[in-house]
């Protein structure tokens, strides 16, 4: 077998920043416990709004949430009434007082995330898998990207047998 290295792990520090800014001495299990129920709970709750990335940042009395989404308008809804419920809840449940802030992505055609998830829509919503996976190849390749690898597995076109395609 092949031991596979998670590629986010092979770029920290290199090319890619940790999405979680924060430093404990005591309490790490507990505030780690504290920002996976924060990105679990912002993504159930922002699961139509394109979410890629969930940063989090702590300070001394405070905790900053930076979403990066493709569609900030839903995630701010009408009159910031969606943050501000988002944020309401995300203070009751954790004590802290919480900033949002929202970070739009420009091209949500290279970002792998948005990429992966509109992928798994169409193939939802019974489009073929080929069919998604090569628009998908064609527009971010038409974005700008250098290259694309994707790789949709299980039972494809409700075959019995479970197979993979790249």
């Amino acid at each position: 077998m092949g031991h596979k290295v998670h590629p986010y792990g092979f770029r920290l520090g290199v090319s890619r920043t940790w999405t979680a800014k924060w430093y404990a001495d005591k309490d790490y299990t507990d505030l780690l416990k504290e920002d996976i129920s924060i990105r679990l709970l912002v993504t159930r709750r922002l699961a139509n709004a394109s979410v890629s990335g969930i940063e989090i940042e702590r300070g001394i009395n405070h905790v900053t949430v930076t979403i990066h989404t493709a569609k900030p308008g839903i995630v701010i809804g009408k009159g910031g009434a969606s943050v501000d419920q988002l944020r309401e809840d995300l203070e009751k449940r954790f004590g802290n007082r919480v900033r949002i802030s929202i970070q739009e992505s420009k091209q949500p055609e290279l970002d792998a995330q948005l990429v992966a998830e509109n992928i798994a829509s169409q193939i939802e919503r019974r489009i073929s898998y080929k069919r998604a996976m090569k628009q998908a190849i064609l527009r971010t390749m038409r974005s700008g990207a250098k290259s694309v690898r994707i790789y949709c597995g299980g039972r494809l076109r409700g075959a019995e047998m479970a197979r993979r395609e790249w």
